[in-house]
């Protein structure tokens, strides 16, 4: 703990030099809003190091995280509302005050059990400090809108509204889907975004049931998206055919050879692929 105590301390003592006089400029100019973008950037940069699997990057990322709450734990100081070691009282009393199966006598079986006292303990909580009731507080509402539908509805399911497995989850997409469809034949634009949302909630739904992180899954969509498309563009420029010069057809067979590629990288690679295809748009007049 000495090396910690004595990192941590090296930290704040920075961070009040350079907001102090003769300090730096830019960081003596910065306020809460101003700062409210990085807190965003620097928390999915550390996304982006923990799916890398890279260690190195991850701990430097994390400490560039670190710095957005010292930040902004100074500008609270300067202002005599609270300081850092609040902050770290603050998270830990929470910790000993909703962990009663640790610190305290409290008999908790398994994970769910833990989830359930701990939402009780959290509207207790509120209610002493006079606050709302909703188990649905406390979900930002400037989270994506896919993690902010998964963590409502997992809030929602610890009081037992929730169907009991998947398949129910799963119903309710294509239930979702058929109004959709409905929506499509009108033509109301209004009502197409309402369906449209209404399936979006119903799949991050279905995806929370099934354990996946729908804004993960999401994210892995995306990335993997990007590969695909990235090979049809190097094959594209690689064949000598300009952006736009090909035929959806003739993309979307690439985008099966990319397919084939991430599978081969997994399993082995697959005989069918061929290292020659023949040269796109040669045939064409």
């Amino acid at each position: 703990m000495t090396r910690a105590c004595e990192a941590i301390e090296r930290l704040l003592g920075i961070m009040d030099r350079l907001r102090g006089p003769g300090g730096c400029p830019w960081d003596r100019e910065q306020t809460l809003r101003s700062l409210r973008p990085y807190v965003l950037e620097e928390t999915y940069e550390v996304l982006e190091a923990i799916d890398a699997g890279d260690s190195r990057e991850h701990c430097e990322e994390l400490g560039d995280l670190l710095l957005q709450i010292v930040f902004q734990a100074q500008l609270a100081k300067e202002e005599g509302q609270f300081d850092f070691a609040d902050v770290a009282q603050a998270i830990s009393n929470k910790l000993v005050s909703r962990h009663p199966h640790v610190f305290g006598d409290a008999d908790v079986k398994d994970a769910e059990g833990v989830l359930r006292q701990w939402a009780a303990l959290k509207r207790e909580e509120k209610k002493a400090k006079g606050r709302g009731e909703s188990v649905l507080e406390g979900v930002p509402k400037e989270m994506p809108a896919l993690a902010r539908a998964d963590r409502l509805t997992e809030k929602a399911s610890r009081i037992g509204f929730d169907w009991p497995d998947p398949a129910g989850a799963r119903a309710k997409v294509d239930e979702e889907l058929r109004e959709l469809d409905e929506a499509i034949a009108t033509g109301d634009r209004e009502a197409l975004e309402h369906e449209l949302g209404d399936v979006l909630f119903a799949v991050a739904n279905l995806s929370r049931k099934l354990g996946l992180p729908p804004e993960e899954a999401l994210r892995g969509s995306v990335s993997r998206f990007i590969a695909r498309f990235e090979h049809i563009e190097r094959e594209l420029a690689r064949r000598g055919v300009a952006h736009g010069g090909a035929t959806l057809t003739e993309m979307d067979a690439l985008w099966n050879e990319a397919k084939e590629i991430e599978r081969s990288r997994k399993t082995g690679p697959d005989p069918r692929l061929s290292a020659s295809s023949p040269p796109l748009g040669k045939d064409r007049g």
